[in-house]
């Protein structure tokens, strides 16, 4: 699968003149953990996260210190400029699935911007992406390997799916095995495929 697949697209957006409030309403309104953050023409600046937002917000409650500190609010940060990542982890939408996923377990971050090569945002690729498409049911794998295979000429061959794996049995001596496997692994939800020999 490729990222292009199952990014959301039409990504929520900010500008770096978004005000810290304003960013902090729209990551709440869309229920969404990061958000990237574009120039005027659309090109990538940077990606704001709850963290950044909420880092220099939350003061200490006075009523917990028996001598409440002094604060000093001038320094609050305004506008999301103030706290954004400049340096963004982005891919491509070509970019293959699994490098996604690799990047988002290993970094440990919740979702990454998809870019093209001008820098321009086409879209977001999430966590919840990526679950919502391992999550397809078997039935919905199935449909879509079998639809696949008969618009390639391989109508003929059988696809059972258990739990995301999919297992394929072609005529006897078929030299098309290999177009089979590839063409069931791009779709949506396999976890795995097996060629019945």
């Amino acid at each position: 699968m490729l990222v292009r697949e199952v990014m959301t697209r039409q990504p929520v957006t900010v500008t770096r003149d978004t005000s810290v409030k304003e960013a902090l309403c729209v990551l709440e309104r869309h229920r969404i953990s990061a958000t990237p953050v574009l120039d005027r023409g659309g090109h990538i600046e940077g990606i704001v996260s709850e963290a950044d937002l909420i880092r220099d917000l939350v003061q200490p409650d006075p009523r917990t210190h028996e001598w409440p500190a002094a604060h000093d609010r001038t320094d609050r940060p305004r506008v999301v400029g103030d706290v954004m990542s400049t340096h963004p982890v982005t891919v491509g939408p070509d970019t293959d699935l699994a490098a996604a996923v690799e990047l988002i377990t290993t970094l440990s971050i919740k979702s990454l911007p998809v870019v093209d090569h001008q820098h321009q945002v086409l879209g977001v690729l999430s966590r919840s992406d990526i679950v919502r498409v391992l999550a397809h049911s078997d039935d919905e794998i199935e449909r879509r390997v079998d639809a696949l295979l008969a618009e390639a000429g391989l109508g003929d061959w059988l696809v059972t799916v258990s739990d995301g794996e999919v297992l394929l049995a072609g005529p006897d001596g078929s030299p098309y095995r290999m177009t089979a496997r590839v063409l069931a692994e791009s779709v949506p939800g396999v976890i795995d495929v097996q060629v019945q020999r």
